[in-house]
């Protein structure tokens, strides 16, 4: 099982490592050339890019499976057999959206680094969109070698998924360059947001002792989402597309979380220190919401399109309607 803390620890540290690999490589490559522009993408192929990305993957790759084998591994669960754990019914399934979000931006930050070194677009796409597959199969595989885990096939088909989407994103976006549908950050994404919550006081040490560990392990503020671009859809090849006008940013997303998770297991009974039981009777929830597309965002600056892209995965606080087993509830502001 691919836990909460290690999947937020992840997608931190290649966000954390694409942003340090910028600021290496462009004092290498701007004391050579200084008419390359650093965060633009190379209009030919530039072997020097190339070889930096190559070999960029591979150390993060391999330095961070090396470092989950011989420190989490090692000091928390002794080697096992491979063995399989089905968790299929723990967190709502919240965890496996959290999976295939990081999936799908490890593949495209994947995607992105081939696309700036000059490769050809399709292998851009198929390379760099493999990433995050490639990264989390192997840790899942590592999981499977644990004691107390196991590979769990739930997580490794939303790593699938989350793989699938980006590429299939881009190939379609390759294939129909210059369509409406496909300009700009493409007409769908999958995005996230976070918001603190109460239930992390019963149990820190799973949910987070501060906001920092937060937002990394309480799924209960944790939200899921799929945003569609407005424009990408409305008046495409039809007679009324002068009418139907929108900014080329707006969105609209649709989003899922949960709540009253106290728990991975379903079942899971809660004693405070006075010895009450306390129940936590846990729910879906389905979000509506607007949202904003940075990547549309019109700018000459090539840093602040990096900026956008890198920050693209978060959805902008917007008004909200949550349904619920409870019925309907709006938020004035839902982040």
């Amino acid at each position: 099982m691919f836990l909460v803390f290690r999947k937020r620890y992840l997608l931190l540290f290649f966000f954390f490592s694409s942003s340090l690999m910028g600021r290496v490589g462009e004092g290498l490559l701007f004391s050579q050339d200084t008419t390359i522009n650093f965060f633009s993408p190379s209009s030919e192929f530039n072997n020097k890019r190339y070889v930096s990305v190559v070999a960029f993957q591979g150390l993060a790759y391999a330095g961070t499976i090396v470092q989950l084998s011989n420190t989490w591994y090692k000091d928390y669960y002794y080697h096992a057999s491979f063995h399989f754990f089905n968790d299929g019914n723990e967190w709502l399934q919240m965890d496996k959206a959290g999976h295939m979000l990081t999936s799908y931006y490890l593949g495209r930050m994947g995607i992105d680094m081939m696309e700036w070194s000059g490769a050809n677009q399709k292998k851009n796409i198929l390379l760099g969109g493999t990433m995050g597959f490639a990264f989390l199969s192997t840790v899942e595989i590592l999981d499977g070698f644990s004691q107390g885990w196991g590979f769990s096939w739930g997580d490794f088909s939303a790593n699938t998924i989350g793989s699938g989407l980006i590429i299939g994103k881009n190939l379609l976006q390759h294939k129909t360059a210059g369509s409406p549908l496909q300009r700009g950050g493409g007409a769908i994404s999958l995005k996230f947001s976070f918001s603190q919550t109460d239930y992390p006081k019963y149990r820190p040490s799973l949910l987070g002792k501060n906001l920092t560990e937060q937002w990394l392990k309480d799924y209960n503020g944790q939200s899921y989402w799929m945003s569609f671009n407005i424009s990408s859809f409305f008046g495409v090849g039809r007679d009324f597309k002068s009418r139907l006008t929108f900014p080329k940013w707006l969105n609209v997303a649709f989003g899922y979380g949960a709540e009253r998770m106290i728990s991975g297991k379903p079942d899971f009974v809660y004693t405070d220190a006075q010895g009450n039981v306390i129940e936590f009777e846990r729910y879906r929830q389905y979000y509506l919401s607007l949202d904003i597309d940075l990547t549309r965002i019109k700018t000459r600056s090539h840093f602040l399109k990096t900026l956008f892209e890198t920050i693209a995965f978060i959805k902008f606080p917007a008004p909200a309607l949550e349904m619920n087993k409870h019925g309907l509830k709006f938020h004035a502001l839902y982040y």
